[in-house]
């Protein structure tokens, strides 16, 4: 069953072809999970339709470390097929999106006394290199001595400083691929609609047969009929009304966003003196992402970052590296994601298990449960071949390994060039007068779709222009965000389409140069007021 052709972008938010069932799946959940099972079921030929009550990406998927990662702390509890998996994963999305998964190198530097020693650091990232077999985006782990590391890191901790490691990972843009890969559904036929609710599900007898549907923006009411349900709600999930729920666990991590560490490229790996938690220091869009704790909730509504959470990674960072002495008051945005976890007993939240299961409470109902940022893609293709099996269909191959995501240079699909790309880019962006930062952020946010900002400037001029001094992103941005990207309301913009809310302070000004942008654009009046 060949899947149809539709252009990746401008995504349309067309519902009335929504309410032109039936479909063979209806996803809900429009975060990381829920937009690679729409992309590879429709890619597999099944007719799609993917709901998302807020934005594409706006609950757990926009609140990760914004890492694509094997997850080395989970050697420790010899989660080795999960890490192997992880890494497996990075390889084909560092391929499959060149310009938002970026390699990146982090240090893990070790003082004497350190709960895990430099000789089990070292038996560790050795495993950990061994397991990401093939060809790997980022380099193999190095060790330094005390003397270079605190040459490199001169805000470091001396006392008890006995050297350190350096291995690579990868950074990535958490929402803004979320996006990419609705995208993808959409290109491969699904129909996307985001501010749709589904408000409780369907049945025939005891099947699952679809869902009752709400715009939240105009209040109205459609059935929609699926042979299949996927519930990808993530810690939301379980809120949906015939859902049959299993049980899980909700754990909260949260981040804060700091002024740049002069001078780093390379992230850390760091172990809180309080208590051994491990947690990131992270050089990420001019500024520095420091996270994550961990917390068990009972309910995801509302979670915000609590002044405690803040404090403690504030005083982990300053013990750890006295000499940036960060303060309360530098603190830039702080944020908090919530994701769904098997239940399981375990000494701690570091120790339950991040692995993936797909359950079916009811026939007709695929319920994803677990699993991490990096192993969504091939997560879902689990749960499409589920789908297939509730189908009562041969399931098909997947080729969402290997269908680059909209913006991949067709020269990273033939060479594996991005940075030959990159810099050609940059210098015709840098020919319409656009500084280097504003060029090269435009390059890892857009991929080739930087020809669909061009064509805005050459549209208007005026929209050249940054819309915060401080930020790398253009007034045309925001208007691509409504004409092309499905952005409604101004944080779908400002917090999802660019992190801009995260690194410059709220203030009324740039907000309203937005809100002006995005009426200009014709985003909807509601949404204007939101």
């Amino acid at each position: 069953m060949p899947a149809p052709t539709r252009a990746a972008f401008p995504l349309i938010r067309n519902l009335t072809a929504l309410q032109d069932g039936p479909f063979d799946l209806l996803v809900i959940g429009g975060g990381i999970y829920g937009a690679w099972t729409a992309a590879d079921a429709a890619q597999r030929g099944l007719k799609v339709a993917l709901i998302e009550r807020d934005d594409w990406g706006a609950g757990t998927s926009q609140s990760s470390s914004k890492l694509i990662h094997g997850g080395l702390r989970y050697l420790e509890h010899y989660e080795f097929a999960l890490v192997r998996h992880a890494l497996a994963e990075r390889r084909v999305l560092s391929r499959l999106a060149p310009h938002l998964v970026r390699p990146l190198n982090f240090v893990v530097p070790v003082w004497k006394g350190a709960r895990v020693g430099r000789m089990q650091l070292l038996a560790g990232l050795t495993l950990y290199d061994f397991l990401a077999t093939g060809k790997q985006p980022v380099p193999r782990f190095k060790s330094f001595s005390r003397k270079k590391l605190l040459a490199a890191h001169p805000y470091l901790d001396e006392a008890g400083l006995k050297g350190g490691l350096r291995y690579g990972d990868c950074q990535e843009d958490d929402a803004r691929m979320t996006l990419f890969v609705v995208a993808a559904a959409q290109a491969a036929g699904a129909v996307c609609a985001n501010a749709v609710a589904a408000d409780e599900l369907l049945f025939d007898r005891d099947r699952c047969v679809g869902a009752q549907l709400r715009d939240t923006e105009t209040g109205e009411r459609f059935a929609l009929r699926a042979a299949c349900v996927v519930n990808a709600g993530g810690p939301w999930a379980h809120r949906l009304p015939g859902a049959a729920p299993p049980a899980v666990k909700l754990v909260k991590g949260v981040h804060l966003v700091l002024p740049a560490i002069p001078g780093l490229e390379d992230a850390f790996l760091l172990t809180a003196p309080s208590d051994g938690r491990v947690f990131f220091v992270i050089p990420w869009n001019g500024r520095t992402l420091v996270g994550t704790t961990e917390s068990q909730v009972e309910d995801a509504t509302g979670i915000a970052v609590e002044d405690a959470e803040a404090r403690y990674l504030l005083d982990a960072v300053n013990a750890l590296m006295p000499g940036l002495g960060w303060t309360p008051d530098q603190v830039i945005a702080r944020f908090a994601g919530v994701r769904s976890l098997q239940a399981e007993d375990a000494d701690s939240l570091a120790a339950v298990s991040r692995e993936f299961t797909v359950l079916t409470p009811r026939p007709g109902l695929v319920w994803p449960l677990g699993g991490k940022y990096t192993t969504a893609r091939c997560d879902a293709v689990e749960i499409v071949d589920r789908v297939f099996d509730s189908l009562g269909l041969a399931a098909v191959e997947s080729r969402s390994d290997r269908t680059p995501l909209p913006g991949t240079p067709q020269e990273v699909r033939e060479l594996g060039d991005f940075t030959g790309w990159q810099q050609e880019a940059i210098s015709g962006l840098a020919r319409r007068g656009l500084d280097v930062d504003t060029a090269q952020a435009l390059t890892l946010r857009h991929g080739t779709g930087i020809r669909r900002v061009e064509a805005l400037l050459d549209e208007n001029p005026a929209w050249c222009a940054r819309i915060h001094p401080d930020a790398p992103y253009l007034r045309a941005e925001v208007v691509l965000a409504v004409r092309d990207e499905m952005a409604r309301r101004p944080d779908d913009v400002v917090r999802r389409r660019m992190p801009l809310s995260l690194i410059v302070p709220d203030a009324p000004g740039w907000r309203a140069t937005v809100a002006a942008l995005m009426a200009e654009a014709g985003a909807p009046v509601a949404a204007r007021q939101a």
